[in-house]
């Protein structure tokens, strides 16, 4: 089993990190270049920024809490939010960040996928994609759907099929977030996890859900993700990527451990 990555997600509204419950009821949680410097510090192999609200406000990604978050980081730094284009991933690369995280504008324009990858390596491109399973469905994972514009929008495109598509347009990760768990710090969906993981190739990253360093080690073992993210628990002081990381370890979970 390859070294599995913990990430550290900050998720910015107006220059700040805000975390919700299943994408509402949002509170603050900080400066995005503090609390970042502080998880990288702490432990994270990545540090993720997502700019929630970029989309739905129709604007770019904040480009200048790129460059003040950027500067003060030494583990790789994803960003998404507002990249309709190859030339606004090329901003986004220059304000400091390694890979780019699309999703919204992916659906829209499948081709971006590849635009991006062709300019910056399919390593620098993440598909993003927010899931939510189908209530009364007979296989509601089967039939999870993708959501767009901050989770506000359905799009009817199954997950599954979404991310296969995604890597066959040259994606180089997907991050999967469950709409239903995030939040929630119950655990990860690991069965939507395992079922998106079987069906491609390329590292998927889980998101939503994160309460315990039991629950990263389920996504890892039964959900067979290669890396997993995590907010609040980190926010608002459950833990750090240090300790969760030596949790994690020792339930035979291979780590890279900081010193």
């Amino acid at each position: 089993m390859l070294t599995k990555r913990i990430i550290a997600c900050l998720d910015v509204r107006g220059g700040r990190v805000v975390k919700g419950v299943q994408f509402v009821d949002i509170v603050d949680a900080g400066d995005p270049a503090e609390l970042a410097h502080r998880h990288a510090r702490g432990g994270a192999d990545e540090i993720v920024l997502l700019d929630i609200t970029a989309t739905h406000e129709g604007r770019g990604t904040l480009l200048e809490t790129v460059k003040r978050t950027a500067a003060s980081l030494f583990v790789p730094f994803t960003v998404g939010g507002g990249i309709r284009s190859a030339e606004d991933a090329a901003a986004v690369f220059d304000a400091g960040a390694d890979k780019v995280s699309i999703n919204s504008s992916a659906i829209a324009r499948p081709a971006l996928i590849g635009e991006i990858g062709a300019s910056f390596g399919a390593q620098a491109v993440i598909v993003a994609i927010d899931a939510r399973r189908t209530k009364g469905s007979s296989d509601p994972v089967g039939d999870a759907e993708v959501f767009v514009s901050g989770g506000r929008k359905p799009t009817g495109l199954r997950v599954i099929e979404w991310a296969v598509e995604a890597e066959a347009r040259g994606a180089g990760e997907i991050l999967l977030t469950s709409m239903d768990s995030d939040g929630v710090r119950g655990g990860f969906d690991c069965e939507l996890t395992r079922r998106v993981s079987e069906a491609v190739q390329i590292p998927v990253i889980a998101s939503g859900g994160a309460g315990s360093a039991a629950h990263f080690a389920e996504v890892f073992l039964v959900g067979r993700a290669d890396a997993a993210l995590a907010a609040s628990i980190f926010h608002f002081g459950v833990t750090d990527s240090r300790a969760l990381k030596a949790e994690v370890a020792a339930a035979g979970v291979p780590m890279r451990l900081p010193c």
